[in-house]
């Protein structure tokens, strides 16, 4: 990420830094990898460490119900139950050592609580809805199709315009970046990449909040979440500077690389983690070689499983593929298009598509939600009649 700065800020670090009426203001380092990795430096109006309270923790660690999978599946995650609560509505569906997938379709916007994960990064895909991030670092508005890229530790709330929210979530247990290969050696995105710094939303500066009495956080810390109630509000922070901090990116922002024969899908590339890459398949032209097979040609899952979810438009290569719907080709076994997809693509000169793939390169466990979102049809769904 690039430096970013908001507020009132000291001229050094690590400085005495007090008010107009010459009360202290507090510093935090805000960053991951001790003092090693990307960090901010936070200025608060209280001291962000008083607690009144540890209530009981709770699991919320997923259970495997599949734990070695080979078979494909097709998950109908917009079938899963809308809640109310924010953290009660996400569903997992599918995950490993390295992260946890799965979908949410929340109600409510969150009000009488404060959420931080404290053990992953975190991206929240809009897929239906719109409102407004809320975080210590200032706040970023969000709509239908975007990305939001929440570092572990940012302590946040979602605020909804509407009931109808439908979000796919993914929880990273390593920092969710950018691809190495589009950035050069200082981190700049290059001119082959298919985003830029243009296109990231920034946290927009809010008026801290210089309030005092019970405020609840839910901290998330080895698959449980902890009830911490603290004697001041969070959004305390009335300036920071630093690289570690949440943004946005539209998928609508991304830009196609296309070629004169069919692209292999590290083209969509747009994030990764340790052990798995996040792409996004959006509209655009297609092969313009004359003979050129505009569908993806079948290919081995030998090294790393792929996950599609499907957004909108009429994906090419699948047959009867609904918005919401999760396709697991696992790790072992070829996949390709279905019986027609090939014969259909070929002539045509552009999709409307638009996809989500995260491709792990461990083994993806199931649970008994995705089982039983699950059309046990898909398996034998390339057999030709």
């Amino acid at each position: 990420m690039r430096y970013h700065k908001l507020g009132d800020i000291p001229k050094k670090r690590h400085v005495v830094f007090k008010d107009e009426n010459g009360k202290h203001r507090y510093e935090q380092l805000f960053g991951t990898e001790g003092f090693s990795g990307v960090s901010s430096l936070l200025y608060h109006i209280h001291r962000p460490t008083q607690m009144i309270r540890f209530d009981e923790p709770y699991d919320v660690s997923p259970k495997a119900a599949i734990e070695k999978n080979i078979t494909p599946r097709l998950v109908q995650g917009f079938k899963a139950k809308p809640t109310d609560d924010f953290l009660e509505a996400r569903t997992p569906l599918f995950f490993n050592n390295d992260l946890i997938m799965g979908i949410a379709a929340p109600r409510k916007s969150m009000t009488d609580y404060f959420y931080k994960n404290g053990q992953c990064d975190e991206m929240l895909f809009i897929h239906k809805g719109s409102g407004k991030l809320k975080t210590f670092l200032g706040d970023i508005t969000f709509e239908y199709g975007d990305y939001l890229i929440i570092p572990r530790g940012t302590i946040y709330q979602m605020e909804f315009d509407t009931e109808e929210n439908k979000i796919l979530y993914l929880e990273s247990f390593s920092p969710i970046e950018t691809p190495r290969r589009y950035r050069n050696k200082y981190g700049q995105l290059l001119e082959h990449s298919p985003f830029c710094e243009r296109d990231i939303k920034v946290p927009e500066y809010v008026e801290p909040k210089n309030e005092k009495g019970e405020f609840l956080i839910k901290v998330k810390k080895a698959g449980m979440i902890h009830p911490i109630t603290y004697a001041t509000h969070p959004f305390d922070v009335v300036g920071w500077d630093g690289y570690f901090y949440p943004y946005g990116f539209s998928i609508h922002n991304f830009e196609p690389i296309t070629g004169r024969i069919h692209q292999p899908p590290p083209i969509h590339q747009n994030f990764e983690g340790n052990n798995f890459v996040i792409c996004s398949f959006c509209p655009r032209l297609y092969d313009y070689h004359p003979d050129a097979v505009p569908a993806p040609y079948n290919h081995s899952n030998i090294d790393s499983e792929e996950v599609l979810y499907y957004v909108d438009g009429d994906f090419m290569s699948r047959n009867h593929i609904e918005q919401g719907y999760f396709t697991l080709h696992p790790g072992g076994i070829p996949h390709g298009p279905h019986p027609g997809a090939m014969e259909r693509s070929v002539g045509q000169k552009e999709t409307e598509e638009l996809a989500v793939m995260v491709d792990p390169f461990h083994p993806l466990k199931l649970t008994q939600a995705a089982l039983d979102l699950e059309d046990d049809s898909y398996k034998t769904s390339w057999l030709e009649n």
